[in-house]
């Protein structure tokens, strides 16, 4: 038996998406697999889609110390791997917390000279 398809991400959710990571330098909307990914210098900096169950996820990069504490965490978080996380996705996503996820995905992914101008207070850490 086959899965059921995947949804289309509300668009909505994709321009809310767009708009917090087109902010930072050089990071660019990109087709996916499935649904919709931002990148920097082909580094995937976010990726959401909807999955076979028809509820949508957004995946990021994260340290892997903070990867662990998401783990605890449980739904609406989840690990994808070692340095991967994600959010489920609804109509109750607090996006203020998803936009200061995506800077930290961001910086991780892009080379420093950009992190730096999407985040100053880099400039503070070692």
């Amino acid at each position: 038996m086959s899965q059921p398809r995947r949804p289309d991400v509300p668009e909505e959710w994709v321009r809310r998406t767009d708009a917090i990571l087109s902010a930072f330098p050089r990071c660019e909307e990109d087709p996916a697999w499935t649904g919709v990914r931002w990148r920097v210098q082909g580094a995937t900096v976010a990726h959401i889609f909807g999955g076979h169950d028809q509820r949508f996820r957004i995946t990021f990069r994260a340290r892997p110390d903070e990867a662990a504490a998401f783990a605890n965490m449980g739904e609406p978080y989840f690990v994808v791997g070692e340095d991967a996380v994600g959010l489920m996705v609804d109509d109750a996503t607090d996006w203020e917390e998803l936009a200061e996820l995506l800077l930290d995905s961001y910086c991780i992914q892009a080379p420093r000279l950009l992190a730096l101008r999407a985040d100053p207070s880099l400039a503070d850490e070692a």
